[in-house]
């Protein structure tokens, strides 16, 4: 397991916020913690600890007046660690290209490819021949509706009819490098691990999965070793004490570190 960091970015600050509370309407978000710090913060934070493969994550959309501050704080936190970390939201072909020769080592797409509830394999193929196979990340960010997780997009607010199965993730891995995926109904909150979704991922091989969501506690990162099998790597974000948590980031990069070693 990996620890990847986060800087997620909402209304030009870096933000933790809960999941499923987040609305274009009004650019509003239930907040969990506001950072007096700037992106470029936590990125030269992560890159003297030697943490790579970490997300930028922007929460606004391309029509919020806030859009423009929001992409500014992504750009110099790729300007301060350059290729050390991934970069999300409102990731198109006609703005990916930017985003690379920005310093972004992995671009992270979800909604241009799960257009209009299905997956657009046609958006699937333009920005996989953009930015190169090797360079994508698809996001598998979900929630459970009638028993099933399905991915959803637009800032986890609407539902798609894709549900996160080995068949799906089988089909998109030969298009990606990697999978990110944030359990959306636990996310932000801090109060456990989604370990249905945890065992559900474990089962896929192929690529690199990150899991985002409801890690709260140290014996919750135990549990998310052991439910995914020592395969998944894990982003914390609420519960981390940079972003106004209990868990110690110090120790959690030791611990992590130390297993891997």
């Amino acid at each position: 397991m990996k620890f990847r960091p986060c800087i997620d970015i909402h209304n030009g600050k870096v933000k933790q916020i809960v999941g499923g509370s987040l609305k274009d309407a009004g650019d509003t978000a239930r907040e969990n913690f506001v950072s007096e710090q700037d992106a470029s913060f936590y990125a030269a934070l992560y890159r003297e600890r030697g943490l790579n493969g970490g997300h930028v994550i922007l929460l606004n959309g391309s029509s919020s007046p806030y859009y423009e501050a929001s992409r500014e704080q992504a750009f110099s936190a790729l300007r301060t660690y350059p290729y050390g970390l991934q970069l999300g939201g409102g990731v198109r072909p006609e703005n990916a290209e930017e985003y690379l020769d920005g310093g972004a080592s992995h671009l992270i797409v979800t909604s241009y490819v799960f257009k209009d509830g299905k997956i657009s394999w046609e958006n699937l193929d333009k920005i996989e021949k953009t930015v190169g196979r090797e360079h994508l990340v698809l996001d598998l960010s979900c929630r459970k509706k009638d028993g099933q997780y399905y991915i959803v997009t637009d800032r986890w607010q609407k539902f798609t009819e894709v549900p996160v199965s080995i068949k799906v993730m089988e089909e998109l891995g030969a298009h990606c490098d990697e999978f990110l995926v944030h359990a959306v109904d636990v996310e932000g909150k801090a109060n456990g691990i989604e370990t249905e979704l945890v065992s559900l991922l474990a089962q896929y091989t192929l690529q690199p999965i990150t899991y985002a969501g409801g890690v709260g506690s140290m014996e919750d990162i135990a549990l998310l070793d052991r439910y995914g099998e020592g395969r998944l790597d894990v982003t914390v974000g609420s519960a981390l004490d940079i972003f106004g948590g209990t868990i110690s980031f110090e120790k959690l990069v030791r611990t992590l570190q130390a297993v891997r070693e």
